[in-house]
């Protein structure tokens, strides 16, 4: 494992030598379609900014020394941006920092007033912290590797804690639209993770998910926006 550095140009960075790029001129997307990883994809598709998908395999691509120079922490997503602060290639990881950084390189996405900033982290910390990592654990132990274990204490502390989350997104909800009221990448962050749950654990009788109404009916109209739709689906596996 190597410590990630920053280099003057693209093409210096080990992991272009096993994932080239096309276009060096763009954001290059390392990445896969869960949570974590289409949250990147679909910001990049709402904010309109140029971007270069490329797939990374979750069993041994995280774990190749070019994937590790780029996050040594061997997670998706990562991204290179070739045009970065002061004209510099700005290599990133963690997802969370990675929307902070493309709402705000665009522009977009991030409300227009300190306050509503402020309100616009505040949830996306509540999903890096708390939603992200309680759901992603229910995944594991309801529908992957955790499901075989026969105590069910670990499946029923998960149960309940993304019960409790929902209920705070329900609530959050019930009177508009959007997680802060105009959509913003706190929506791109949360989005995914409750679209997993039924999605992709197929959890939502174990959770009552169809009790949370608020939330169903947030699910449905993220789900609709035509750049969520399609960042979905990327990187294509």
């Amino acid at each position: 494992m190597s410590a990630q550095q920053n280099y003057s140009s693209l093409n210096e960075y080990p992991i272009t030598q096993k994932w080239p790029a096309t276009n060096p001129d763009v954001i290059q997307l390392y990445s896969y379609p869960t949570p974590n990883g289409v949250k990147i994809s679909i910001a990049l598709e709402e904010l309109g900014l140029e971007y270069e998908p490329h797939l990374i395999g979750l069993s041994g691509d995280v774990r190749t020394p070019e994937f590790l120079s780029l996050n040594p922490n061997n997670k998706i997503p990562a991204i290179i941006d070739p045009n970065g602060p002061d004209g510099k290639p700005l290599a990133l990881f963690e997802s969370g920092a990675i929307l902070l950084y493309l709402a705000e390189k665009a522009g977009q996405l991030l409300g227009s007033s300190a306050a509503e900033r402020a309100a616009i982290i505040q949830w996306v910390f509540f999903q890096v912290g708390g939603l992200g990592p309680m759901t992603g654990q229910l995944g594991f132990f309801h529908a992957y590797g955790g499901k075989e274990i026969e105590d069910p204490r670990p499946r029923e502390r998960y149960y309940s804690e993304v019960k409790r989350l929902l209920n705070v997104v329900d609530q959050q909800v019930a009177n508009q639209e959007w997680i802060t009221g105009e959509f913003s990448i706190a929506d791109i962050a949360i989005g995914p993770w409750l679209r997993a749950i039924t999605h992709s654990y197929k959890a939502a009788d174990e959770v009552e998910f169809a009790s949370f109404k608020n939330v169903v009916a947030y699910v449905e109209r993220f789900v609709q926006r035509p750049a969520v739709e399609k960042g979905l689906n990327i990187p294509a596996t």
